[in-house]
């Protein structure tokens, strides 16, 4: 089997097949990355990079449909949520246009003795390797791409090898809006001709979204030859339930919390902590609002959910259900599969004992724990090698903050999901990985912070 290979999940049929990268041709790929950045981060001035970024954006406006298309095929997700996700895409790269002169001014600083002056000059680092996952083929390209290319990096990308028309069709976009092509140039490696990539001396840092197995052997490379790294690791998060005054919108959330792309996302709700009660009233409302989401055609425009993105995650969860439940879980609601297709599912009675406890559950499924106090549910949330996001509900406010200062994640958000945005930094902790992306955070990873001193 090719390594990179559209492969419809819906039906299993193998749709078209990519030749990995020889290792001379990726050697010289990584040399034009090389010889592009001085052109590109000097020669070029911000608002130049800017303008490029705002054409990107445009295009992938104009694109939607079609880009969509492509990732219905490759990794199942409906076509709406495909084509929400490039719409997504867009508001990134124009969050940066549109902040490129404030996002890299010089910082002057405050000298506390001596005449003169200081300030920090941000400028670009070199090239930068991205290897980016199969869950949010455009969205994870934008995350990354969107603050270094304005920077003034330049980028080599690996993409997930069930992505290759998405990952082509991203390379075409950005030089049909300017950029140069070598500027960001798309590889079809292998994971051992990528530990080669990260070890080359051109190659001036890594940024990585995957698992926690991925991150740790890209981590440990890294170190060795003294790179920078960012890490977007998996994610078990807690949804916390207090307090509702309405409990059917709290479960509309929930749901949604759960759904978004079939599950599939690092920072999905998936342990549903509920106080006990309104434990019972919960995973009634819970189970039924679960259960009635069928799966469906994902080209269709009223699915909501697709297959899994393969063979090998569908098994992958039907196992853990299976193991969840020998080992004393129950299956209160859903769960089977047909092909590729996962019937969404919901478990109960989980014990620490469990090896669902500790586990990330990558689809339609979810776990419900029952708490008997405000504490029990901080202990239980965060009771997990993972720290990427969390969402809290209450009523009380007070409540919240004091929740959300005790929850070991990289994000908190109160009485609310789907509420990312451009502007908001994304990233967790522990488990899930270190650094961060997205907004004026992301815009400072992979930067050359230069202090520059001026006598009086």
């Amino acid at each position: 089997m090719a390594e990179y290979a559209v492969v419809d999940p819906s039906t299993g049929e193998t749709l078209k097949t990519y030749p990995t990268i020889s290792d001379a041709d990726l050697d010289a790929a990584i040399g034009r990355a090389h010889a592009a950045h001085k052109a590109w981060s000097k020669d070029t001035s911000v608002a130049d990079r800017a303008a490029v970024l705002r054409r990107i954006a445009e295009l992938h406006e104009e694109r939607k449909q079609e880009l969509g298309e492509i990732i219905v095929r490759e990794m199942g997700k409906p076509i709406e949520q495909s084509v929400g996700e490039v719409e997504f895409c867009a508001a990134i790269y124009t969050y940066y246009a549109d902040r490129a002169e404030e996002l890299l001014k010089d910082e002057p600083i405050e000298l506390l003795e001596g005449e003169g002056s200081a300030l920090i000059r941000r400028s670009s680092l070199g090239v930068l390797l991205g290897i980016m996952p199969w869950n949010y083929p455009y969205y994870q390209v934008a995350r990354f791409a969107g603050p270094n290319l304005l920077i003034g990096n330049t980028i080599v990308l690996k993409h997930a090898p069930q992505c290759p028309e998405s990952a082509a069709a991203i390379e075409q976009l950005f030089q049909d809006a300017g950029l140069p092509a070598d500027a960001y140039v798309n590889v079809y490696a292998t994971n051992e001709q990528i530990e080669t990539v990260i070890a080359d001396p051109r190659v001036q840092g890594v940024s990585l979204t995957g698992s926690g197995r991925a991150g740790a052997a890209v981590a440990e490379i890294a170190g060795r030859n003294l790179k920078k790294v960012v890490l977007e690791l998996g994610g078990s998060d807690p949804f916390i339930l207090l307090g509702a005054d309405d409990l059917d919108a709290v479960v509309e959330a929930a749901v949604g919390g759960r759904m978004e792309n079939g599950g599939q996302a690092c920072n999905a709700a998936k342990r549903f902590i509920v106080i006990d009660e309104l434990y019972d009233a919960f995973v009634e409302k819970f189970t039924g609002a679960l259960t009635a989401i069928q799966p469906g055609d994902p080209s269709k425009e009223d699915t909501t959910l697709g297959p899994l993105s393969s063979a090998r995650a569908a098994e992958t969860l039907e196992q853990q259900v299976q193991r969840a439940t020998e080992n004393g879980a129950k299956l209160a609601a859903g769960g089977g599969r047909d092909g590729n297709f996962f019937n969404t599912a919901v478990l109960t009675d989980i014990t620490p004992e469990n090896p669902a406890y500790k586990e990330e559950f990558f689809g339609p499924v979810a776990q419900v724990y029952r708490v008997s106090s405000e504490q029990e549910a901080i202990e239980l949330a965060n009771d997990t090698e993972f720290g990427l996001g969390s969402y809290v509900f209450t009523t009380d406010q007070e409540q919240a903050l004091r929740v959300a200062d005790q929850i070991e994640a990289g994000m908190v958000f109160i009485n609310a999901v789907g509420a990312e945005g451009a502007e908001l930094p994304f990233g967790g902790v522990k488990g899930s990985g270190f650094g961060r992306e997205l907004g004026r955070f992301g815009a400072d990873e992979f930067v050359n912070k230069k202090l520059i001193r001026v006598a009086g």
